[in-house]
């Protein structure tokens, strides 16, 4: 059964190119991602590993640890790891998981038997530190993933956590949001003292928060 947004994220422990983890200790209080990859040696899987270990510091500003997984084997990591490391010009510097026996790509229904039944498709879960998926996306073997998206749903999920306003379409860090409905109209000024602006009754907007 596929995973929804509010399901416990599931806990599994496994050997990984960092050393044996279990998931919900090694998260601990960060958010996280857990993406997968169909397989070792593929070319789009190399471009985003690559660009997953450039992005590292904006990771780490926003408290959030990445965890890939593939479907092979520990040593066919360490070598792809090298050709990644070669061929994007830099230095993998997060864990991918090991899972050959599938544990975790089943776990998080990461293969998708009418698109391919023995490699994963694109997964990404987005988890919070109370180790809840908190937002998911899937794409295809053959689409590779936008990193800028990746990094603009944690940047809105961190906002709205802790702020009653959700984000726009083509929201970006820094834009204007939206006010929840919950806020009664009395209310707003209090709760967001940058002031607001009433489009209609349900669409009202206030600068971001923070």
């Amino acid at each position: 059964m596929s995973l929804k947004i509010g399901d416990n994220a599931p806990n599994f422990q496994v050997e990984t190119t960092e050393g044996k983890i279990d998931f919900h200790e090694w998260l601990g209080d960060s958010w996280g991602i857990l993406y997968s990859h169909p397989n070792d040696y593929t070319p789009v899987c190399t471009t985003e590993l690559g660009r997953t270990a450039q992005l590292k510091p904006e990771f780490d500003k926003r408290n959030t640890k990445v965890l890939a997984v593939s479907i092979d084997t520990l040593a066919e990591h360490q070598g792809w790891i090298k050709d990644i490391n070669e061929t994007q010009n830099t230095t993998v510097n997060f864990p991918i998981i090991a899972d050959p026996e599938r544990v975790v790509a089943k776990l998080y229904d990461m293969i998708h038997e009418n698109a391919d039944a023995n490699a994963t498709v694109r997964s990404v879960f987005f988890i919070g530190p109370d180790k809840k998926i908190k937002a998911s996306l899937t794409y295809p073997a053959s689409t590779g993933r936008n990193f800028a998206e990746i990094l603009r749903v944690i940047d809105s999920l961190q906002l709205t956590a802790k702020h009653s306003v959700a984000t726009p379409a083509d929201w970006v860090q820094g834009q204007d949001v939206v006010i929840s409905p919950s806020i009664k109209d009395e209310d707003i000024p209090a709760k967001f003292p940058k002031g607001h602006k009433v489009i209609k009754p349900y669409l009202r907007t206030t600068p971001q928060p923070e």
